[in-house]
């Protein structure tokens, strides 16, 4: 067994366990490589040169520091229960260590990942809440924005001990969704016919249903800072350095 940054020749055998873990498709997969892949932020683990894990972060910070945010952890059916995923965290960590990040962050995708990586080490960092919200029937002043001033605003509306997400975060985040700003709230959302997803608010919570109106949606959903929503994980590479109070702009 080895593990090490996945070759390029791999690529094939790396988007083929992404389609087996996640079931995403090949337009999904291709905006991801093309935006946000890089052979200097993945890990791959191989049996006999076949890919049995893989996971991939981007770069982030938070107070100044470097954190990472872990991505798209997988293993594939036959390699299970064998305690590969562990042994692939585990080299990853030391590796993020090795590089100046002070932690790493994620998102498990389902309530029993919690316990897993739990018994990896990693914490709970700040919960979010969700609003299901109907379209009132007033409006809102907002707008859409380009990539530059979405970072440029978030960084201002982030709460304290927030965790900044540029670079490929975002060349990866706006293939994706749509960016808005209002007078006092910062929007980063999907739209589906009528229906919009929020995958995080930032700003006046208040004015969600407005948003929707001024959107023509008849109903969404939001992601905000504040709630008891277990969200987001931290594993601790630095004692020195406090984990982020707030992480919210997941890529799901």
């Amino acid at each position: 067994m080895n593990i090490d940054a996945p070759t390029l020749d791999l690529i094939p055998a790396l988007r083929g366990l992404w389609k087996e873990a996640f079931g995403d498709s090949d337009e999904f997969l291709d905006l991801f490589w093309r935006t946000a892949f890089s052979t200097d932020r993945s890990e791959c683990v191989t049996v006999d040169g076949e890919v049995a894990a893989a996971l991939y972060w981007f770069d982030c910070e938070c107070r100044g520091e470097r954190v990472a945010y872990i991505y798209a952890v997988a293993t594939a059916k036959k390699y299970r229960g064998r305690g590969i995923c562990r042994r692939l965290m585990e080299d990853t960590h030391a590796k993020l260590k090795a590089q100046g990040y002070v932690g790493a962050l994620l998102v498990p995708g389902s309530e029993w990942l919690f316990d897993f990586y739990a018994k990896l080490g990693y914490k709970n960092c700040g919960s979010i809440g969700e609003i299901n919200c109907r379209a009132a029937e007033k409006e809102t002043e907002i707008r859409r924005i380009d990539i530059e001033e979405y970072a440029k605003l978030r960084r201002g509306f982030l709460p304290h001990g927030g965790v900044v997400q540029e670079g490929e975060n975002l060349a990866f985040l706006k293939e994706q969704t749509e960016l808005y700003a209002g007078d006092s709230f910062l929007l980063a959302a999907r739209r589906a016919e009528n229906s919009l997803f929020g995958l995080e608010l930032l700003g006046d919570a208040e004015k969600t249903s407005a948003i929707l109106h001024s959107l023509g949606c008849t109903e969404g959903t939001f992601r905000l800072p504040d709630g008891n929503k277990p969200f987001a994980m931290y594993f601790t590479l630095d004692e020195k350095h406090p984990a982020p109070e707030y992480f919210g702009l997941a890529f799901d």
